[in-house]
């Protein structure tokens, strides 16, 4: 996931476990794709269980029954097959061998083609072609902008929308400075008889090893699939995925049309405990994003004899004022975290009470008003209060050429991740209104996001990036939706205790390419043993992943396979 340094959420506590550990350790370690809220000390009165007349709460997180598909006794083999010490030995190998490819992408890399770092792509689409000979031999394989590999498993059903599984070639790069850090060499997949080590192990090559075990097992099964499953494996999503998932897309799109796809299945979110209770979190929304340039451009001259203020120091009264103007927590109706607290109020026994006394009037506060709930909940710390609030952070600066000569111009690039329900256009507003205030006190003018030039005396706002809020993805399980058989699939392989609700990530995937091809985006790790804690090293020293949770995570890919397959989609 690009940027998830802190994002990507990994195994928490077991549903039975008797161990309390701090929520917002948990958070900090699942890092907000899939983080979940609880008050640091909790109401001195336990929350009353649910009343009769709390049905309308308990309707807004329903929960489907553990589905399984419709079987014979090769498939049934199969199952058991991956749940046998055999298949832990091969997957194992399996795992190691793709770790030990050092497929890095780089910030500063060139095209494709021309850039001869990209090249360590085609050992690792050489590792799949002979690991995998089976879907090599059963499903089409298309090379987009050369690396981006497009498998597709043609359906009997051509009036079936298909199924798409993603997940990315790409890790990113050890710094060198840490080898000497890491308990095992970064690209060894040295395996202790738990976890297997390595850069990319968790990040993703395990769901991409995971679909493929899936794929080959099924398809040695005799399984044959009614509705056309695609594999979509990008090759830079740790760079934002331009070259790799922004190329596969538009062939997607292209062949399929909008909405033409029956759903998506990528990287993302998966449990944590909280309130009492075990939830799984598809991540089904992410936040916006806009960088913002800030140029102050002064008069310069001999630094003996410096103005009063020059631009390094109105530059600074600039930041300084975005600072102390933050964005307020406010959860829209269409947030997903909104969507976990009433999960939380109608099935988890320790629901906080003030949180809970909130949630039946929040719908009513108009704009206006400050969002209580949203300011209640965001109490419990920033990895939470980011969920449902823009957060702004100035993180490159630059000014000035020598040391007696004063700076001609000064240079900021801010940060923003846009909650969901505001738009970047309201950041604009925001920027453009605070620079002003700065621009009269020192009598300088404005170019707000118009493309004007630089000016003497002036202060330039521009763009960089620029994505809206991702669409957020239908929740119902009123009828057969997306969300119901991947809730339902979910719940056969952990257990009926555990509970599903919406999840919301603050980084951007691969998926940021796909809105047009459908409305059902799912961020979701399916992998997660009930025992292992922590984002397993993802961005750092000592990356590493729990073999028994693969393992799970293949048994989920291929029960969903088959779930979806046979599934009367509305």
């Amino acid at each position: 996931m690009y940027e998830k340094g802190q994002l990507l959420p990994h195994p928490q506590a077991t549903v039975s476990s008797s161990r309390q550990r701090s929520l917002w350790t948990s958070l900090v370690q699942v890092a907000a794709v899939c983080v979940l809220l609880k008050i640091s000390v909790f109401d001195a009165f336990i929350v009353p269980r649910l009343r009769n007349d709390d049905s309308e709460i308990l309707a807004k997180c329903e929960q489907v029954e553990p589905l399984f598909p419709k079987g014979n006794p090769a498939l049934s083999k199969m199952d058991d097959y991956i749940a046998s010490p055999k298949f832990l030995n091969e997957t194992v190998s399996r795992m190691a061998a793709a770790i030990q490819i050092p497929s890095e992408s780089y910030d500063d890399l060139g095209p494709v083609g021309e850039d001869k770092r990209w090249d360590i792509m085609f050992d690792f689409a050489a590792y799949l072609e002979k690991t995998f000979p089976l879907i090599h031999g059963t499903l089409s394989l298309e090379k987009v902008n050369t690396h981006g590999l497009l498998y597709t498993w043609q359906g009997s059903d051509e009036k079936l929308k298909p199924t798409v599984l993603m997940a990315h070639q790409d890790v990113v790069p050890v710094a060198e400075s840490t080898v000497g850090q890491w308990t095992h060499p970064p690209y060894s997949g040295f395996f202790d008889g738990r976890y297997i080590w390595g850069r990319g192990s968790s990040d993703c090559k395990n769901n991409l090893v995971g679909i493929m075990e899936a794929v080959e097992l099924l398809i040695d099964a005799g399984f044959q699939p009614a509705r056309t499953l695609i594999l979509s494996f990008g090759f830079d999503e740790e760079i934002s995925g331009a070259q790799g998932a922004g190329n596969l897309s538009k062939a997607l799109t292209s062949r399929y049309g909008k909405d033409g796809a029956a759903l998506i299945v990528d990287e993302g979110a998966g449990m944590s405990t909280v309130w009492g209770s075990t939830f799984a979190l598809p991540g089904v929304g992410e936040k916006g994003y806009i960088d913002a340039e800030i140029i102050v451009r002064m008069p310069g001259g001999h630094s003996s004899v410096p103005p009063a203020h020059n631009g390094i120091g109105v530059m600074s009264e600039l930041v300084s004022l975005i600072e102390a103007n933050p964005y307020e927590p406010r959860l829209y109706s269409d947030n997903p975290f909104l969507s976990l607290l009433q999960c939380g109020a109608a099935h988890s026994p320790e629901f906080p009470s003030k949180l809970r006394k909130l949630l039946p009037s929040h719908g009513s506060q108009t704009c206006s008003k400050k969002d209580k709930l949203a300011l209640e909940a965001a109490k419990s710390g920033d990895i939470v209060k980011y969920l449902f609030t823009t957060s702004v952070a100035p993180d490159v600066i630059s000014g000035g050429v020598k040391v007696n000569a004063l700076p001609e111009r000064v240079r900021v690039l801010v940060n923003h991740r846009v909650n969901v329900g505001e738009r970047p256009a309201d950041v604009q507003v925001k920027l453009t209104k605070l620079a002003q205030q700065v621009a009269r006190k020192y009598n300088l003018t404005v170019h707000a996001f118009n493309d004007e030039s630089e000016s003497p005396l002036s202060i330039t706002l521009n763009t960089h990036q620029i994505l809206e809020p991702a669409p957020v993805t239908p929740t119902s399980v009123d009828a057969v939706t997306p969300y119901a058989i991947l809730s339902g699939t979910t719940r056969a392989i952990y257990g009926e205790k555990l509970l599903m609700a919406p999840g919301i990530t603050t980084g951007n995937t691969d998926t940021r390419y796909y809105w047009d091809l459908t409305k059902h985006i799912f961020r979701y790790g399916p992998s997660w043993d009930g025992e292992s804690e922590g984002l397993g090293g993802i961005h750092t020293v000592d990356e590493k992943l729990s073999i028994p949770a693969h393992i799970k995570g293949v048994q989920w890919y291929s029960l969903f396979i088959r779930n979806i397959d046979q599934a009367d989609l509305e």
